[in-house]
């Protein structure tokens, strides 16, 4: 018997439903007409289940559950993009559409950019989790965590935990009638646990999911490792003492502390920023702007992972984009029309939100690999430093790689040795100049457990970040205590 591929699958959710008001020989002549004199364009067709869940204190806080189902229509003359979307798949709303952004080429006798290499590779599971596990489970999941959370220590006094899952399903198709299709699921667990002594209340948070279903979160031995987690650091905070302040050697935890990478230096590295030259890294391609021994690759093609994709939101298959080698620079993160621009290929890094949006260049997993140092020999060699092991909120300025980001767990590192957690701590620097300052790189590269979402010009994408323990030099910590 064939298999079931996401062509066939999304050609039922969107041409062959009982109350279908768009066929596929209309859709790809309405796309054909739109993008006539058009560069480059396509026609994004999506259908969503997302639903939600949350617990605390042992009861339902909220629980939903959504589908969606629309378009965007894409036509590209030159650097000029029209757009159109509408959430009705009807003829009459895709001709519409065709007729509005058709006027962004009027004038304009564009070549085709050709179709994306097309790649039969698999990376995730077309299952839809949400109909992989009754709501009841989940809803009992839940109420499990509450009870363990609460029996492992009587300093917990509140629980919140919550658990979400969406099944998308896209088909791309172009002006020549050639079509890619995707099927992409998500689920994600968090639990939040907040303990209390003497009056101080402290939180802990973990977090875990990727492209797959259910199942792999309800294994008593996952979700419980997750309230562990989540009930160490809160418990750890309860001792933090305010944090140093000053310029310091600084050792980064691994895994999800690449979340700085993600944010310093990997927007710098998108395609359109540098094409626009408002990136630090405009203009470098080929010069050192890190110390040697750091990598930093991009790869989407990671199976399972939160921020993989099998084909981007413009149909080009993702890749494993090397964006630093041994701290030079050799690569930019592109999409289609900022590749054509700058006169190099696309890296299947065009995403979207959903339909309602234009893509544009992002990341998928951003990952520095790893180097020869243990951590041990990191944390030995600073005399008086921070380590800074998970991470909370940042911001960042990409023109000029300015960032502050605060620290949720961190120690103080006294003698080469791990000293007591501090609160409050935050490290300020900018992208470009913090990379030549990584002293030593660790033979532990990690990645997130697939939490990350990022924003980007009011989108927001899932995502995945990774790197080893790293040891960086003089870089400024902001905190309470005059360092």
């Amino acid at each position: 018997m064939a298999l079931d591929t996401p062509l066939a699958v999304t050609d039922r959710l969107f041409f062959e439903r009982a109350d279908a008001q768009l066929d596929l020989a209309g859709a790809q002549r309405a796309t054909a007409a739109a993008l006539a004199r058009a560069d480059d364009g396509e026609l994004f067709l999506e259908y969503v289940e997302s639903e939600q869940l949350a617990m605390e204190d042992g009861r339902i806080r909220s629980a939903g559950f959504d589908t969606s189902l629309g378009f965007g229509l894409r036509a590209v003359a030159g650097e000029a993009t029209g757009y159109a979307h509408a959430g009705e798949l009807s003829e009459a709303a895709l001709k519409r559409a065709a007729s509005s952004v058709a006027a962004v080429a009027d004038g304009h006798s564009g070549t085709d950019a050709g179709p994306p290499q097309a790649t039969n590779a698999r990376l995730y599971t077309d299952a839809n989790p949400l109909s992989g596990m009754r709501f009841e489970d989940r809803t009992a999941l839940l109420g499990a965590i509450d009870a363990y959370a609460r029996g492992r220590d009587p300093l917990v006094v509140q629980v919140m935990a919550s658990v979400a899952g969406s099944w998308q399903a896209v088909q791309i198709v172009r002006r020549d009638g050639e079509r890619v299709a995707d099927i992409r699921p998500l689920v994600r667990l968090n639990v939040s646990v907040v303990v209390e002594k003497d009056g101080r209340r402290e939180t802990g948070t973990f977090g875990l999911g990727g492209r797959y279903g259910y199942d792999r979160l309800v294994g008593e031995a996952t979700w419980k490792a997750a309230v562990d987690e989540a009930l160490r650091q809160a418990l750890i905070n309860l001792d933090a003492q305010p944090a140093p302040a000053g310029e310091m050697e600084v050792v980064l935890g691994a895994g999800w502390p690449g979340i700085l990478l993600h944010e310093a230096i990997g927007h710098g590295l998108e395609g359109d920023f540098n094409r626009k030259k408002t990136s630090a890294f405009a203009g470098l391609l080929g010069q050192r702007i890190a110390a040697p021994g750091v990598t930093v690759v991009d790869d989407g093609t990671i199976a399972d992972r939160r921020g993989s994709l099998t084909v981007d939101d413009e149909g080009t298959p993702t890749n494993r984009t090397v964006l630093i080698e041994d701290g030079i620079l050799t690569g930019y993160l592109q999409d289609r029309l900022n590749a054509r621009l700058m006169g190099m290929r696309p890296t299947g890094n065009g995403r979207r939100q959903s339909y309602a949006h234009a893509p544009m260049p992002r990341m998928t997993n951003t990952v520095m690999l790893s180097g020869s140092s243990s951590p041990d020999e990191m944390i030995g060699s600073v005399k008086r430093g921070l380590y800074a092991v998970n991470f909370g909120g940042g911001q960042v300025d990409i023109t000029s790689g300015k960032f502050v980001f605060s620290a949720s767990e961190a120690y103080l590192i006294e003698d080469g040795r791990i000293g007591a957690p501090v609160k409050g701590a935050t490290l300020i620097g900018n992208g470009p100049d913090s990379l030549t300052k990584v002293s030593m790189v660790g033979n532990d590269m990690a990645l997130d457990p697939g939490i990350g979402t990022c924003g980007k010009n009011g989108q927001g994408v899932p995502v995945g970040v990774g790197q080893p323990t790293l040891k960086m030099t003089g870089l400024t910590v902001g905190g309470t205590v005059g360092g």
